[in-house]
């Protein structure tokens, strides 16, 4: 499985809103300015999101977007199963229900291993918030988030 530019920008996008004053709507430029995102990609994010209940769009003037949700009710499954579909490393199981549909699941030996992954993932993935992903940074400065 890997995470498309799509999943690892809207993340992104969702990260420097929070980092906003939680009533303010943020132009996209400025968000693609401070992300050094192209504008006409986060473009193709935004109606995932707002259709996803994350975000909140205001036009006109003072227009642009802003979290729905305080940022720690946000988990980066929600987004990565919003932007990227199925988290699930094999097709034959839905990551959301554990539900296999498989033609072989009685017979198939691996099928354990790859439900065990699955709930990895997920447990993983929906347990960091966009705050966390912030706090994080601010604490330790990066990379620390452990399995």
């Amino acid at each position: 499985m890997k995470i498309s530019t799509k999943g690892r920008y809207a993340l992104r996008m969702l990260v420097d809103l929070a980092q906003h004053d939680k009533e303010e709507y943020v132009a996209l430029k400025e968000i693609a300015e401070n992300q050094n995102i192209s504008k006409k990609y986060l473009e193709q994010i935004v109606p995932i999101l707002t259709r996803g209940g994350i975000l909140s769009t205001n036009r006109g003037y003072q227009g642009g977007y802003r979290l729905s949700r305080d940022a720690s009710s946000i988990s980066c499954g929600e987004v990565l199963r919003l932007t990227e579909g199925s988290l699930s490393p094999i097709v034959c199981i839905d990551d959301v229900t554990g539900d296999v549909d498989c033609d072989r699941k009685a017979d198939c030996m691996t099928l354990p291993l790859w439900i065990g992954l699955t709930k990895v993932i997920n447990k993983y993935l929906n347990g960091i918030s966009i705050q966390d992903i912030i706090d994080e940074h601010n604490n330790l400065g990066g990379d620390a988030y452990m399995i």
